[in-house]
């Protein structure tokens, strides 16, 4: 991988500019790269992985983004396949708490999930009705006509006991990492068509397994003989069918016939455009995603039996999954909706999150990346709003000149995944190739 900024113009050139190097990126020029184009991959960050962050900290290797897989997802499946990585499962709770209303619960796992399964089983019913091949998720006539309607509101349309509703609720802004007044039933109702209807499995993919040694053994398996430029941040590209220039932060300019941008949806307009997108893709960047969230691990004094805890919705932290055990310590993972209704910098803030579940805890220390200020991201893990299936997804993924968007907040099958992310780049790479005749 190249990090010199002077590297020489002359050795600039290529068929496909890729911006972004993570799993979409990677995955696209991967498939470039195979079907005999060069493409150059230019990645703001001095690493790869995007959206996923392996990192020494807490004394472990913790994922401070994207995390788990699962084997009904086929693209980062066959990944793992072809470079010989297994998964590692996530520890099975023997504890789940319920913080509802003042008062905290203790019980079995499976009591937890069975309070959780009817109002789920009737809130995704007609998944497989709306969404029967959920990897061309806009073919149905009938999903604009349940697009506009939210999480929120189809949870309040179901007839629920107060605490059913309160814990339906709070699952699913676990599941978007934001609030759901505006989080689109389809996205749900995708999700769990992935999974053959069935949502207990699809909450099992959300986080069970991970991949053995981490998202980057992943991401440099993949990457492993592609040229990778770190350290290029992207600040404008001109464009037109079979012809594009980058130029970077560092004032280097870069000449193809055509790029492929991996940017999040919330970091796409700090590129400038000429000519700018379509006026679609401007207002579905300018709408943003629902994934605003946070995402904080945390070592907690004592060994503690494997748990998982929700609390309420609305509060700075609503879930916390116990996943490493040492011996005076457990690392617990900790999500909430609202990245600007907790200061994880903030010590005294964490702690008293967590002991809205854990009245006694005490933190000895915590790490965290804040993706949601971080400039090359912006949002956590893509969550899409109503209205956003039926009226911007198609349009993100038609090609503007000589720009294709991908990634996985512009997947057909699992946005929000990493598994989204690799197909998405393995579909833009498709088109640009047909598009360049080859």
């Amino acid at each position: 991988m190249d990090r010199d900024p002077a590297h020489r113009r002359a050795d600039a050139e290529a068929d496909v500019l890729v911006v972004g190097g993570g799993f979409a990126g990677i995955a696209a020029a991967r498939e470039l790269q195979a079907r005999g184009l060069r493409a150059i991959v230019l990645e703001a960050r001095d690493r790869l992985g995007g959206r996923t962050r392996l990192e020494h900290r807490l004394g472990r290797e913790l994922e401070l983004g994207g995390t788990w897989v699962h084997w009904t997802q086929p693209h980062v499946w066959a990944e793992l396949t072809r470079y010989g990585i297994g998964v590692v499962r996530s520890p099975e709770p023997s504890r789940a708490l319920w913080c509802y209303d003042g008062r905290i619960r203790e019980l079995d796992p499976a009591v937890l999930l069975g309070m959780l399964d009817g109002p789920n089983r009737r809130l995704t019913a007609t998944s497989r009705q709306y969404f029967p091949e959920p990897y061309r998720p806009r073919q149905e006539p009938a999903v604009p006509d349940i697009d506009g309607i939210s999480v929120a509101e189809a949870i309040r349309e179901l007839e629920l006991g107060d605490e059913e509703r309160a814990l339906l609720t709070s699952f699913w802004t676990l599941n978007f990492n934001g609030r759901l007044e505006h989080a689109a039933l389809t996205q749900a109702l995708r999700w769990v068509a992935l999974t053959n209807g069935d949502w207990s499995v699809n909450f099992e993919a959300c986080a069970t397994y991970k991949i053995e040694g981490g998202t980057r053994r992943l991401a440099e398996a993949m990457a492993r003989g592609l040229d990778i430029r770190l350290e290029r941040a992207v600040v404008s590209i001109e464009h037109r069918p079979g012809a594009v220039r980058v130029t970077t932060a560092d004032g280097a300019a870069l000449r193809a016939r055509a790029a492929i941008v991996t940017a999040p949806m919330a970091a796409v307009d700090r590129i400038r455009f000429d000519p700018p997108l379509s006026r679609g893709k401007q207002s579905a960047v300018a709408a943003g995603q629902i994934g605003l969230g946070v995402k904080v691990w945390f070592r907690l004094r004592g060994v503690h039996e494997p748990f998982v805890a929700f609390g309420e919705a609305d509060w700075p932290l609503n879930f916390l999954q116990a996943e490493y055990f040492d011996d005076d310590a457990t690392i617990v993972i900790g999500f909430g909706p609202d990245a600007a209704a907790l200061d994880l910098d903030d010590p005294a803030a964490v702690l008293a999150a967590v002991r809205r579940f854990l009245p006694a805890a005490e933190i000895l220390d915590t790490a965290h990346h804040d993706w949601v200020t971080d400039p090359w991201s912006g949002e956590t893990w893509p969550m899409h709003r109503t209205g956003f299936l039926s009226t911007s997804l198609g349009e993100l993924q038609e090609p503007d000149g000589g720009v294709h968007l991908a990634g996985s907040d512009y997947a057909d099958g699992w946005g929000g995944f990493i598994d989204g992310a690799i197909e998405s780049g393995l579909t833009a790479a498709g088109r640009v190739a047909t598009a360049l005749h080859v």
